[in-house]
């Protein structure tokens, strides 16, 4: 990786960290409402917070962190929802049985901490999958 594409990436990774940060505020906003305000279940109310989280982020996303690189909305909506999307809520409802339902850790406390575990994978799943770069023709002699 040249210095310049590490750069790239270091400023995509801000950038990524600064929706995510937006992002954790929908998230516990939600979850806060549907669990206290609404009195779903932990687990119901953390994957519609979850599924919030992940439409803003994406809208954010497009239009901030990967706003370089063109492509199709649905299209990436679609992508981002299936493995962003499906990893979030899978990944939050995991925890979040582990962190609560076993560990009886506050909800609010355990969700955090399973946003920082998803964070890197989602980013690496964001910029090699979801919104990667159109590939350069290869030219033939």
């Amino acid at each position: 990786m040249t210095a310049n594409c590490w750069r790239s990436t270091a400023i995509r990774w801000i950038k990524f960290n600064l929706v995510g940060g937006m992002g954790i505020a929908v998230q516990l906003l939600m979850l806060t409402i549907l669990k206290s305000g609404l009195h779903l279940h932990y687990l119901i109310a953390t994957a519609l917070a979850v599924e919030t989280a992940v439409v803003h982020n994406f809208l954010w996303h497009r239009r901030f962190t990967w706003a370089d690189r063109a492509g199709a909305g649905f299209t990436r909506f679609f992508k981002f929802n299936l493995t962003t999307g499906l990893f979030s809520i899978g990944g939050n409802l995991v925890l979040m049985k582990l962190l609560v339902g076993v560990g009886h850790t506050n909800y609010l406390l355990a969700n955090g901490i399973t946003i920082t575990a998803c964070s890197v994978v989602n980013f690496l799943v964001g910029d090699g999958f979801v919104f990667a770069a159109d590939r350069p023709e290869t030219q033939s002699i």
